[in-house]
């Protein structure tokens, strides 16, 4: 138990990386330098993918099974991201924004489906 509390407590922290990582870039502060923030979001994005993957659906639920796909394919965005900005081409946003929108989506649905097959 303590291990996934502790396992919780980085997903956070790189999540946390990622958002201040990616904004920084945008905005172009000149805070932090920009090869650090490469780094910085290319690690973050690397946990948080190993965390999504790390966790799979053993269950018979046809709808959770489909969701942790997306949920994967969300996680998998995120590498692809880190390293269109490593390249520095513009689109490293517009695959951090579709991996974002799915993973709200499976967030949002999937506790709505988890109390659906609880109360079933």
């Amino acid at each position: 138990m303590m291990y996934s509390g502790f396992k919780d407590c980085i997903f956070y922290l790189c999540a946390i990386l990622l958002l201040v990582s990616a904004s920084l870039y945008i905005t172009g502060d000149a805070i932090v330098p920009r090869n650090v923030l490469y780094y910085v979001y290319a690690v973050s994005g690397a946990v948080i993918a190993v965390a999504y993957l790390s966790n799979p659906y053993r269950g018979d639920n046809l709808r959770l099974k489909r969701l942790n796909i997306q949920q994967a394919i969300a996680a998998i965005l995120l590498p692809v991201s880190s390293f269109l900005m490593f390249k520095e081409k513009n689109e490293w946003f517009v695959f951090l924004l579709v991996s974002a929108f799915l993973q709200l989506y499976v967030v949002m649905i999937k506790s709505r489906e988890e109390k659906k097959s609880k109360n079933s």
